[in-house]
């Protein structure tokens, strides 16, 4: 650990600082119950029960790998007000290429999203150098850092031991040194709340679904059922036919064929998965889940896949419902942490990347840029990784194109030009009086073209 790093954090250490609560159960209650009372009834989901459902694993997987392929860049704002990358080496390109020892840009951008998706929020440590600058970022368990306030409102961070962010035992750090990025917070306003904790009931039901049909099919697809005798029959006797029953007949000896005598016959009792319906009842807690993360169903999986007709349009409304506003989130709270004000220099996530493999989408854009005023040819080459061609800085317009004004009054002015003046015509020699058949041709065909200039301009 840094050395200015840890004199930060030990001067943190605040003996008044409390735990923040969401309620009378504690900030970590509200990510461990799918509903209230869950836990009294034995009914409480782990994290590993929700994440074992197929479409939950999809659904974090799919927003935090989306997310973690997007670049994340230092820009600056020229007088202009336009923004353009800072290209140039200094210790924060190398932070955003590199953030720490043990991740590279995409997987710190996944296990960053993932850390908000599962748990609710992502802690990002400091480490500083012998500078004052940002060396690296350690992504923290969100289970081992306890958000803290003060009596006069200052904000701590209780952290628990991390050797993969060199923390070899519990301290309070101040919140300057954490960069704290969280989902919506519906508790307490240093609390986010993980999708997890809505999207548990549904998950919970796919997940004990699951669980009978894997049953249910492991014995045979054949369901459990009674044995009716004709007659009454004591307790052992009951006893002894049902432990032979189950040793006989079911598990691995499912289906084997069953003698019966005096008068037993064997009466089904589940219903089969047609009767259950179980594929509806799974597609409706898949559709839940998928609302719950805001992502498309058909993004994986679940339901129809759209016609390939308006690839723009479907990506278009994925970015703005799902993912804009973690990419925005991330890009605010990277300001903060790195002492940007946003105005005038910032970190800005590149969400070109969304589009790389929409090619045909990509190149029309950029034709339509071009044809339409707004980029220069080079400017649109950029951004297919080719060279500028020589004259392709320039936006090129047609000749005519008239002001609206113009047109609006039925005036337009083409302008005049005044023509090049003749070049001089050097004095014929003395004993020449009279000009050479080249200079009486070169002036014919200049006076010519005056005159007509004129005529046109009248």
């Amino acid at each position: 650990m840094a050395k200015t790093l840890a004199s930060a954090i030990t001067k943190a250490a605040s003996p008044s600082a409390a735990p923040v609560h969401s309620g009378s159960g504690g900030w970590r209650s509200i990510i461990k119950e799918s509903f209230a009372g869950a836990w009294q009834r034995n009914q409480a989901l782990s994290q590993e029960d929700v994440l074992s459902s197929p479409i939950v694993y999809a659904c974090v997987t799919r927003i935090s790998n989306d997310f973690g392929k997007l670049r994340a860049r230092k820009v600056v704002c020229d007088k202009d007000g336009i923004w353009t990358e800072d290209q140039s080496a200094n210790a924060i390109n190398r932070l955003l290429r590199r953030p720490n020892r043990y991740q590279n840009q995409v997987q710190f951008k996944q296990w960053w999203q993932t850390s908000k998706l599962t748990k609710g929020n992502a802690y990002g440590l400091k480490q500083l150098n012998a500078k004052g600058e940002i060396e690296s970022i350690y992504i923290l368990n969100p289970d081992m850092v306890t958000p803290l306030v003060s009596d006069d409102g200052t904000v701590f961070y209780q952290l628990g031991q991390d050797n993969l962010a060199g923390l070899q035992q519990g301290v309070i750090a101040p919140a300057e040194a954490i960069i704290h990025d969280r989902m919506n917070c519906l508790y307490h306003p240093l609390v986010g709340v993980a999708p997890l904790y809505a999207a548990a009931i549904a998950a919970g039901i796919g997940v004990k679904i699951q669980n009978n049909t894997m049953q249910f099919f492991a014995n045979s697809a054949t369901p459990s059922g009674i044995l009716i005798a004709p007659g009454t029959i004591s307790p052992e006797n009951a006893a002894s036919i049902k432990e032979q029953w189950q040793s006989g007949y079911s598990g691995a000896n499912a289906g084997k064929v069953a003698v019966l005598g005096e008068g037993m016959k064997f009466e089904p009792m589940a219903q089969t998965a047609s009767d259950s319906q179980l594929i509806e009842t799974l597609r409706w807690t898949d559709e839940r889940i998928c609302s719950v993360f805001h992502v498309p169903g058909y993004k994986v999986g679940v339901g129809e896949t759209p016609a390939y007709n308006n690839i723009e349009a479907l990506d278009r409304a994925y970015y703005s419902d799902c993912l804009q506003s973690p990419i925005e989130e991330f890009e605010a709270v990277m300001d903060d942490g790195m002492g940007f004000d946003g105005i005038k220099q910032g970190i800005e996530v590149d969400i070109d990347g969304l589009m790389r493999m929409d090619s045909k989408t990509l190149m029309e854009t950029l034709s339509e840029g071009v044809k339409g005023r707004i980029l220069a040819p080079n400017n649109a080459r950029k951004r297919v990784n080719l060279p500028p061609l020589k004259g392709g800085d320039t936006v090129y317009m047609q000749q005519q194109d008239y002001p609206l004004e113009q047109v609006r009054l039925n005036r337009i002015d083409q302008g005049t030009t005044t023509p090049a003046p003749l070049p001089p015509v050097a004095p014929p020699p003395q004993e020449d009086k009279g000009l050479t058949p080249e200079q009486v041709a070169y002036l014919a065909d200049r006076i010519r073209k005056a005159n007509a200039h004129e005529h046109k301009t009248t």
